[in-house]
């Protein structure tokens, strides 16, 4: 089994949390802010209209505020990760971590809120009276037993939902999970004997929730660290503790454990052995779920017992409980139907969802991203975390579960409008990324960076290795590269591959393949040689040539036409195609492709051509489905002008290869974005706005894509080089590292490139 457990120095976390800007998260204005009327409704006079409306009915709240799609994610700090008691203030990156991935899974606002005071009531009165800020409170990594208190207190006080999720996430997913594991052996949830290892806030609600989906409750028997939690115990044993206490003459976990048909863990790694796992009942099912280690490893587990089903917390074994299948989508449920309660009813309706949607065909986005394709069984019984399904899937069964059960103050009625909302929320690129990213980890490739001696660039290969992309192989002086990791603090420079073009083994093949490509353009032996030596760009591309890595980056130290030349002195097309760039634009719900912006100064119609099917693949891969505008100066010949053949002939061409994709032209931009411009225009074969721009010469697509990027505030992907024989990314001179990290990445899957 493959080790995919992402691994990185305390340094480059460090660096992770402070570059560009510190922390992870920022406020962006969703309302224009450009002109004097602008601010005159942003705030005075403008704002006293709603504040009067919501002042007459507090429900306006929701329709002139952020708060119903706003989640305050609170801590106190006193259960940090399984690190315990660090404080309130070491606790901030972590809610901020949660409030990132509200933000990417499901589209909810949510801000860190960390409170300094150990004080259970202290706590409560704090959150309570910030209700009116919220449409939601997510609890985190607050100590049992105060948890339960705080919580509790909270959920009788406040009018929004409240959720502690160290607790229910868990207790969500691993109860879907148990459904299905349930389901694979012919097992039902009232007949099976379960052993729970742990009494704390997750392990009790677990249980609780277990229970209230149909394991009886004397088929449960709880234990903590000093045996058996049995009726009659006093030592150790709270009013939380108690209420799951049975009647057993079992005193050990060891004793539980005999004939039990299911293991839930929740509490420290190697406390279950092989033999206790050879005591339970036949197809056991053993959730290991203790943080970062498993009570039980599954190649041991599956070495006592092969027929086992087996679950944990970490992503490099089969179905990993990860919260992230859950709260974020619970939330949002719960937000869109305004509800005034996250109830065991919309817990269980998001369980038995996760279930049901683990049963279903994988999506092909989702098996690429894990490198095979995972269906229903003894491995797959928790879907991927990535699986673009769940926005959809749990949002809509925890909203309906809210409406079913009277807490939903602005029910939904067409749930199929409803769906569709859910599904467009979110930019499919951002999952396509997330997806590209996990691809390469299941299969590394060996990325050249071509020019090892800048930081940033070494920056960028640090991390391409630290988070499992592959082998990065550092072109540059062996000295010059070892004395920049002694600046950045890297403790084994002698790990990485170094290739210095003075002492390269691969010097002498690459002269005689580079020699026997350029003599008859006039070229000398000694002039390939001297480019070998000294040219960075050529010695790397000769690199790539002759296998020695799977895939190359440079550009940081020279412009990109520069660099273009010398890859190409080395590197051909592909064949039937044209080498172009496209720079890929990303905003929060859209994501725009603009080719070609970096080659091809006035391309042919049969370049035009080339390019929308090229680019219109990218966007493919990328989650989109392609509608190609073809831009102009004018809308279909209104102006006429000396550079619209070129354009009219490409659709011509396409017009006779029934290439797959919507596409139309000549346009201007509005006519191909705008949909009020486009009803002029109702014979446009696009459906919707365009979203990939083919632009009629590379001064207006460069242009255009540098104005966007600095004018607009979307993410800026590329330019991405397409078209090469090998595939090759030349980056622009003013990348920082994760912009070359995401370029290494998409090179190394075949997205660009």
């Amino acid at each position: 089994m493959s080790d995919n457990k992402i691994e990185f120095t305390e340094r480059e976390a460090l660096f992770y949390h402070n570059t560009i800007r510190p922390g992870k998260i920022e406020i962006i204005a969703s309302k224009p802010m450009a002109s004097q009327r602008d601010l005159s409704l942003a705030y005075s006079p403008g704002v006293a209209v709603p504040v009067r409306a919501i002042a007459d009915d507090p429900a306006n709240a929701y329709e002139y505020t952020a708060k119903g799609n706003l989640v305050a994610v609170v801590s106190n700090g006193t259960a940090i990760l399984g690190m315990g008691n660090l404080g309130a203030l070491a606790s901030k990156p972590v809610m901020e971590g949660k409030a990132v991935l509200f933000k990417r899974f499901a589209d909810v606002d949510a801000i860190d809120i960390e409170l300094n005071t150990e004080d259970p009531e202290a706590f409560i009165n704090a959150v309570a009276l910030m209700e009116p800020s919220f449409g939601g409170i997510n609890l985190e990594d607050i100590k049992a037993p105060e948890c339960f208190l705080i919580e509790q207190a909270l959920r009788e006080r406040m009018n929004i939902p409240v959720m502690h999720d160290d607790q229910h996430g868990t207790a969500i997913i691993s109860a879907a999970g148990l459904v299905n594991a349930c389901y694979l052996t012919n097992r039902e949830l009232k007949d099976v004997k379960v052993v729970v290892n742990g009494a704390g806030a997750a392990a009790i609600a677990c249980t609780a929730l277990i229970k209230a989906m149909g394991v009886r409750h004397d088929n449960v028997i709880m234990c903590d660290s000093k045996g058996v939690i049995y009726k009659g115990r006093t030592a150790g044993i709270d009013q939380f503790k108690s209420a799951h206490a049975v009647e057993t003459d079992a005193r050990t976990l060891a004793d539980a454990m005999v004939d039990a048909d299911i293991f839930l863990g929740l509490s420290v790694k190697g406390a279950v052995t092989q033999d206790m796992v050879k005591s339970m009942a036949k197809q056991p099912i053993i959730f290991a779920m203790a943080n970062p280690d498993p009570e039980i490893t599954p190649p041991e587990a599956k070495a006592a017992r092969p027929d086992a089903i087996i679950a944990t917390g970490r992503s490099d074994y089969p179905n990993q409980v990860n919260n992230v299948l859950g709260f974020p989508f619970i939330f949002r449920g719960a937000l869109d139907v305004r509800a005034t309660a996250i109830n065991e009813e919309m817990k269980i309706a998001a369980a038995r969802a996760i279930a049901e949607l683990a049963r279903e065909q994988v999506p092909e986005e989702v098996a690429a991203a894990y490198g095979k394709n995972h269906q229903f069984g003894l491995d797959y019984i928790i879907p991927a975390p990535f699986d673009p399904r769940l926005m959809e899937v749990v949002s809509s069964a925890v909203a309906k579960a809210a409406m079913d059960t009277g807490v939903a103050r602005k029910p939904i009625e067409d749930f199929d409008a409803y769906r569709h909302a859910l599904r467009s929320r979110l930019n499919p690129t951002t999952s396509a990324l997330t997806n590209v990213y996990a691809l390469v980890k299941q299969n590394p490739k060996r990325m050249i960076f071509a020019e090892a001696e800048n930081e940033v660039v070494l920056r960028a290969a640090i991390q391409y290795r630290d988070f499992g992309y592959g082998e990065p192989v550092l072109v540059g002086r062996t000295q010059a590269v070892l004395d920049k990791f002694a600046e950045l603090g890297v403790s084994d420079p002698e790990s990485y591959q170094i290739e210095n073009s003075l002492v390269s083994e691969h010097v002498e093949p690459m002269v005689e393949m580079l020699y026997g490509r350029l003599q008859r353009r006039g070229f000398l032996e000694r002039d390939v040689r001297r480019m070998v030596n000294q040219d960075r760009n050529v010695f790397a591309s000769g690199l790539l040539k002759l296998g020695v890595g799977d895939a190359m980056i440079t550009g940081m130290t020279r412009p990109f036409a520069q660099s273009m030349i010398e890859v190409r002195r080395v590197l051909d097309a592909k064949p039937g195609t044209l080498p172009f760039g496209i720079h890929m634009m990303v905003g929060q719900h859209h994501t725009v492709f603009l080719a070609d912006t970096t080659i091809n100064e006035r391309p042919s119609a049969e370049d035009l051509a080339l390019i929308a099917t090229g680019t219109a693949a990218v966007a493919r891969r990328m989650g989109h489905e392609p509608r190609v505008a073809f831009l102009s100066y004018s809308t279909f010949g209104n102006p006429s002008g000396r550079w619209l053949e070129n354009i009219r002939e490409a659709v011509h061409i396409l017009d006779g290869q029934d290439p797959g994709f919507e596409y139309e032209g000549d346009m201007a931009p509005d006519a191909a974005l705008n949909p009020k411009v486009m009803k002029n225009y109702p014979f446009s074969r696009l459906s919707g706005p365009a979203n990939v721009l083919v632009m009629p010469g590379l001064q207006s697509a460069n242009i255009s894509a540098k104005l966007l990027r600095e004018l607009t505030g979307t993410t800026t992907i590329g330019p991405m080089l397409i078209g090469m024989e090998k595939p090759v990314q030349i980056a622009p001179m003013t990348a920082i590292a994760p912009d070359l990290l995401t370029l290494a990445v998409l090179a190394a899957a075949g997205i660009a490139g």
